[in-house]
């Protein structure tokens, strides 16, 4: 018997196809049908808007969550590429930050996207472009402090070329690497998404300098036909250090 992401139990048999077809509409393209088709049987998807998240993302960072534990009560929070929320309503919960936990310490959440995002209780979600010259230092002044765990989800506009988009996410996921490093406390934590393409290996590198310890991984709630991964840096060793060729130090995944 297999348990589903939608929380239900099948054994395979005398099962009925439920999954639900899509007829190509007018003006619609093929490309697009099949995508709607995907989204509408996707078990994730079918979850989030069950139990109130915004997107499948959501589950993604629970996942991460629930094996490296960096989101734990009173923790100070950056969300970096916020959009559309998932990972803000994840983190609200899991690190108190709307106080519900009675005994527990209270968490903070700060949110940035280039584009608007609705309003989410328990989180400050700022619209800003964080590559914009001055944006690192608004985050800074909004933050007032020093963060716990920096977040990035960060990803630029598909351009069909896959090298191409692979290039420009490694260039967000540095950018937030490196504010990371600045805000970070000792001890904090770094996780942000990368497309696996070879480019990455020299970040893990210089993260792997930073902290104690740097996981590659692809959690269950990322589709097996993309090259999405997440790097987790932990144990933020507090100052910066440039270039992590050449050394052994922390484990690496």
């Amino acid at each position: 018997m297999v348990k589903t992401p939608t929380g239900k139990n099948t054994s395979g048999r005398g099962q009925r196809d439920l999954r639900v077809r899509v007829k190509t509409a007018k003006g619609r393209k093929l490309s697009s049908t099949l995508w709607l088709e995907r989204q509408l049987n996707d078990p994730y998807v079918v979850r989030a808007r069950k139990e109130g998240y915004r997107g499948r993302a959501a589950y993604k960072i629970m996942e991460l969550d629930d094996k490296y534990r960096f989101l734990v009560p009173g923790a100070r929070v950056v969300d970096l590429g916020c959009a559309p929320g998932g990972w803000c309503q994840v983190a609200v919960k899991r690190v108190n930050a709307l106080g519900e936990k009675s005994g527990k310490k209270r968490g903070t959440v700060l949110g940035v996207d280039l584009q608007e995002v609705d309003p989410i209780a328990g989180a400050d979600i700022h619209q800003l472009d964080f590559l914009e010259e001055g944006a690192d230092q608004k985050v800074k002044d909004w933050l007032g402090g020093k963060a716990d765990v920096v977040m990035s989800d960060m990803a630029a506009s598909a351009s069909g070329n896959q090298q191409v988009d692979h290039l420009r996410i490694i260039t967000l996921c540095e950018h937030a690497a490196y504010f990371a490093f600045d805000v970070l406390e000792e001890g904090g934590t770094f996780v942000a998404k990368v497309l696996a393409g070879g480019a990455e290996q020299e970040l893990l590198l210089v993260l792997k300098k930073n902290f104690t310890k740097v996981a590659n991984v692809k959690p269950p709630a990322s589709r097996k036909d993309s090259s999405e991964k997440f790097v987790v840096a932990q144990g933020f060793r507090g100052k910066r250090h440039e270039d992590g060729a050449g050394e052994s130090a922390g484990d690496y995944d």
